[in-house]
């Protein structure tokens, strides 16, 4: 390896992607460079008019299988692995007619676009790509001789690197190039294995891997002093990874986790029921509310709690309006994301220069199944997505007293952002709107206390004499392990309560809800959030 520079004669050629394939094979041509390829690729390159040769002139045998084997040959992994400064490497090429090959380009099977389309078991097997990894990882291991290109983005600059090295590529290259590839095959391979993992009801396969593709490498992390990187998997969710920055500057790493959190808050609400909008705060909710249009639910949302809105995260279950962009604005807000904009709505956010405005393209789906990953030291945890939806749950009345109609629509919709909220949370809810939350204390009496001050505060600031929290609905995301912040929910207005149940004084809480005359219903799920 004391040799950087390794001239490239040969290069095979198979991509399923096929952009930027006949200018990137063109520039190869003009550097005298033997173009060898397979199937579809070859017959792209000859229709192209590039002079190509065929695999399996180089194999001496035919593709077959419905083209399962064509280039697992030893002509093929010879000329891929042989170290050019090996004699006997030499000797072996020499004596069994092998060619090197000092360029390889492959693009794997569209496996994990297959899966995302919803195709059929037999059709995704089919898009297991086997003689690309092969390939790959055989270039990949000999980047001391051959340079492996796996994404169409590094055309370019293995052409720039032709033209600075008179046809030649440096060690430099072909390192950060092979590890490319093996973290590109990895990530296929993890792709493939939790597909298996899901179609076969395995909750915990002997082995989980994680991958991603490179979104963009941010500023820092959490804080200035971590660095930080945005990666997207193959889940196709909408929400910030799909989404289209139409202005402002560079997300940072707690701008993507707090956009995430409000996204996935704000799509509990289904669109065409009603509009809504979450105001989130540090990845907590502080202010959420369903509307006649995404202005009411907007001002409703952010009368919850205006002094953590400022400098928070705007979503919308729907198109932003005009109306709403204008309202939105007037506040100073890091970010909105929402399913789609207006022209006028765009061009009103346009002029705050600092707001970022997301459009995902839809909304993720809260009953759809995933995953969740959390590092811990010297290992990882994953747990399924909580995809519980208050809708689907069965209610059950537990006190004298059962809730009217109206306090059982508020319920529904606390428990709704219970879901969103960090552990322990109180959540007070008027007229599907969040007027007092309390998020991430140790005791749950905490929370109570400091869901109904926020809500104190906040009717002070709207100028209204009695606390929002009067004659409101409370949802508690686990039990209550004793009565006592029930009682402060209750000395703070609340009339009806909504909580999983499941504790061992459930009849004390109970007992104390009967004593005060308000409803309390069990949902029998628990949405702890840490």
């Amino acid at each position: 390896m004391t040799d950087q520079l390794r001239p490239i004669t040969r290069a095979l050629i198979s991509v399923s992607d096929k952009t930027g394939l006949i200018d990137f094979a063109r520039s190869l041509t003009r550097h005298g460079i033997e173009l060898v390829s397979t199937g579809g690729t070859a017959k792209a390159l000859t229709d192209a008019s590039l002079k190509v040769l065929d695999v399996s002139d180089v194999t001496g045998y035919p593709e077959m299988m419905d083209g399962r084997v064509k280039t697992l040959h030893p002509a093929v992994h010879g000329g891929l692995l042989a170290i050019r400064d090996n004699k006997e490497h030499l000797a072996s090429m020499q004596a069994h007619n092998i060619r090197p090959i000092d360029l390889l380009v492959v693009n794997l099977y569209p496996f994990e676009a297959t899966v995302a389309k919803g195709a059929g078991y037999d059709t995704c097997i089919e898009n297991i790509d086997i003689g690309g990894p092969a390939m790959i990882r055989a270039a990949a291991k000999n980047h001391a001789d051959v340079a492996v290109i796996v994404d169409t983005a590094d055309y370019d600059v293995l052409v720039q690197s032709l033209l600075a090295n008179g046809g030649s590529t440096t060690l430099d290259l072909r390192k950060r190039l092979a590890a490319k590839a093996y973290a590109r095959t990895a990530a296929y391979d993890a792709a493939i294995s939790n597909w298996f993992a899901e179609a076969l009801s395995e909750p915990a396969p002997a082995w989980r891997v994680v991958g991603g593709r490179l979104v963009e490498a941010l500023r820092y992390g959490e804080n200035p002093h971590q660095s930080a990187a945005f990666y997207a998997t193959g889940e196709t969710r909408h929400g910030v990874a799909t989404a289209r920055q139409m202005q402002g500057k560079q997300l940072s790493y707690n701008n993507i986790n707090d956009t995430d959190a409000a996204y996935e808050c704000v799509a509990e609400f289904a669109p065409d029921r009603t509009a809504a909008c979450a105001i989130i705060k540090h990845a907590n909710p502080c202010g959420v509310a369903e509307g006649a249009s995404l202005l009411e639910a907007y001002r409703k949302a952010l009368r919850c709690d205006p002094v953590s809105a400022f400098g928070g995260i705007v979503a919308v279950n729907g198109t932003l309006d005009a109306d709403a962009a204008r309202a939105i604005t007037e506040t100073f807000t890091e970010v909105i994301i929402a399913p789609d904009a207006s022209e006028e709505a765009i061009h009103i956010v346009g002029t705050k220069k600092n707001l970022r405005l997301l459009l995902a393209g839809g909304l993720p789906d809260p009953r759809a199944r995933g995953l969740i990953v959390k590092s811990v030291a010297g290992g990882f945890l994953i747990s399924t997505r909580d995809n519980a939806v208050v809708d689907d749950m069965t209610l059950k009345v537990v006190t004298r007293r059962a809730p009217t109609p109206a306090e059982l629509r508020d319920l529904k919709f606390a428990f709704r952002i219970a879901k969103h909220v960090k552990s322990n949370t109180i959540v007070y809810a008027k007229d599907c709107a969040t007027v007092g939350i309390g998020a991430g204390q140790m005791s749950r009496v905490d929370s109570a206390r400091i869901a109904a001050s926020k809500a104190r505060d906040a009717a002070k600031e709207a100028g209204v004499a009695e606390p929002l929290t009067r004659g409101s609905v409370v949802a508690s995301d686990a039990f209550f392990p004793f009565a006592d912040g029930l009682l402060v929910a209750i000395e703070a207005g609340a009339t009806a309560v909504i909580q999983p149940g499941g504790s061992v004084r459930d009849d004390e809480v109970i007992k104390a809800a009967d004593d005060h005359g308000i409803a309390m219903v069990f949902t029998g799920t628990r949405h702890f959030r840490h």
